[in-house]
């Protein structure tokens, strides 16, 4: 595995003007090749305004876009088209997103962040909007961020990009870069040591998770987990889902934890940073269309056990979210969010949210969709268009607010 640091403005490459002229402009130069464009005069290098408070906003994608939407009122205040399937992530620095596009991730800045100093921060605001930056990817896959680090995965060539996510907004984060020996649907971290944990596999299967140091070199693998997908972090602890359970990467030691199935799919995890207990999805279907469980999975990645604990009601893979005290979150297709003790499993209140929703056939299709920041939770309701905002400690609805297309993924940040 061959590893390349490349200094370079804001990514792999800046667009010279809009993203849709960058798409064909010949100066632009070839990925990771480590030539800069032209610095540009974006949002992210713009000067903020300092306001009295915390504003926070939403990035939402739809049919033909994404939306910048104010979280407290519900005005819109950016509307980028783009084409494509649009999937949107946290770019983990709380001020920009990173949108997944055809030929990669737009960087998008939502234009408010806080600068914190000990005892109290200063809040800003600026104009939000598509940065004109982007990361190229033939199929822009899994984002990561950990640990000030982020991590990109391309499925479609296995390359691996990561940069500090500090210097996300500045003049330009050093970019490293480096590929899996076969492309496959897969995922990648960079860690502060420098040490690099990524799945292995190839277009035809997958199973394998290697730990590798910053030269390169391989410090723990497995081969035992089949069909490998997903990764989050229990505290500081990685967790990866498989068929047959998930495999717990501690330091360089990886364990598997078995289903008590033997197809026990765990695909889709919730972390948390103050919890050593993961939560997941459970499916136990290899023949389905599209299995529906009602059965979440909780893993201690002390003692390498998984509890299983049924809700009663069925959930997607976009219905996973945490506490700010590590409580597992559940939105449910019975319209509510179920709060679980994650050290007990017990379901300790439910809230409700939406109307009763039924699980579509297609994954690209919208559906009831948690996004959880602090104390907040963020719940998109497709059929009506609208998005509720959720205040945990109150455990209720506190705001519904309505928009302008019919919304798909949603990312919030706390201003």
């Amino acid at each position: 595995m061959k590893i390349r640091r490349v200094p370079v403005l804001l990514a792999t490459l800046v667009a010279l003007a809009s993203s849709a002229c960058a798409a064909s402009d010949p100066r632009r130069p070839e990925a990771g090749s480590g030539t800069p464009a032209e610095p540009t005069d974006t949002p992210s290098a713009a000067a903020g305004t300092e306001v009295a408070s915390a504003a926070p906003r939403l990035a939402v994608t739809h049919d033909g876009g994404v939306s910048v939407v104010d979280a407290r009122t519900g005005e819109v205040l950016a509307e980028e088209a783009l084409e494509g399937y649009l999937r949107v992530s946290p770019a983990g620095d709380g001020r920009h997103a990173l949108v997944s596009t055809t030929g990669g991730w737009e960087v998008l800045d939502l234009g408010s962040w806080t600068d914190e100093h000990g005892d109290h921060g200063h809040h800003w605001t600026s104009t939000p909007g598509l940065t004109g930056a982007r990361f190229e990817a033939a199929e822009p896959g899994h984002v990561v961020a950990h640990d000030g680090l982020t991590t990109l995965f391309d499925d479609g060539t296995g390359t691996i990009t990561s940069f500090d996510t500090t210097a996300l907004g500045s003049d330009g984060p050093e970019v490293t870069t480096t590929s899996t020996e076969e492309a496959h649907h897969g995922v990648a971290v960079r860690l502060a040591n420098g040490n690099l944990l990524t799945t292995d596999g190839d277009e035809e299967s997958r199973s394998g998770v290697r730990l590798l140091g910053p030269s390169g070199v391989v410090m723990a693998q497995t081969d035992a987990c089949p069909g490998v997908h997903g990764e989050a972090f229990a505290q500081d602890v990685a967790v990866l889902g498989c068929e047959d359970g998930a495999v717990v990467v501690d330091g360089r030691e990886i364990t598997k934890v078995t289903s008590p199935d033997p197809y026990g799919r765990i695909g889709n995890q919730a972390g948390s940073e103050v919890s050593p207990i993961l939560l997941g999805d459970y499916k136990t279907d290899p023949d389905a269309e599209l299995e529906r469980p009602t059965r979440v999975s909780l893993i201690d990645t002390r003692t390498g056990t998984l509890r299983l604990v049924d809700l009663g009601t069925s959930y997607s893979f976009r219905s996973l979210g945490r506490g700010p005290d590590g409580e597992a979150l559940v939105l449910g297709t019975d319209g509510a969010l179920h709060v679980l003790d994650e050290r007990t499993g017990a379901v300790e209140r439910r809230i409700d949210v939406v109307g009763r929703w039924k699980e579509p056939l297609d994954w690209q299709q919208p559906r009831p969709t948690l996004h959880v920041v602090g104390t907040t939770a963020y719940v998109t309701e497709p059929r009506r268009d609208r998005l509720h905002v959720v205040d945990l400690d109150r455990g209720r609805v506190t705001s519904t607010l309505d928009l302008p297309h019919t919304p798909d993924e949603v990312v919030a940040n706390a201003g």
